[in-house]
């Protein structure tokens, strides 16, 4: 097996891993918006989210992915964030 399968091995056990946890992280968000709609909370909470790409930054232990996890978590947040709203809009 050469370097390039190697690495395509490595990449599809972490996308399945990471298929799990977006579907845990997407049933989160569904707590989440249940619970802003019954205390009329809006989606979006600007501290929270700079928060959340703070603290989580601060886990990337190599320096070089930095800038590019900031933009998957705010991604991945910018998903929850639709997800939220077309739950909110189903409840209307």
């Amino acid at each position: 097996m050469n370097l390039l399968e190697e690495a395509r091995i490595d990449i599809n056990d972490v996308d399945r891993e990471m298929a799990k946890l977006f579907e845990k992280r997407m049933q989160a968000a569904e707590k989440v918006i249940a619970y802003k709609i019954e205390n009329n909370l809006p989606i979006f909470d600007s501290s929270r989210e700079a928060d959340v790409i703070e603290k989580n930054c601060k886990l990337i232990e190599n320096e070089k992915y930095i800038t590019y996890y900031k933009e998957f978590i705010q991604h991945l947040m910018d998903l929850s964030k639709n997800y939220q709203k077309s739950i909110l809009d189903q409840n209307k």
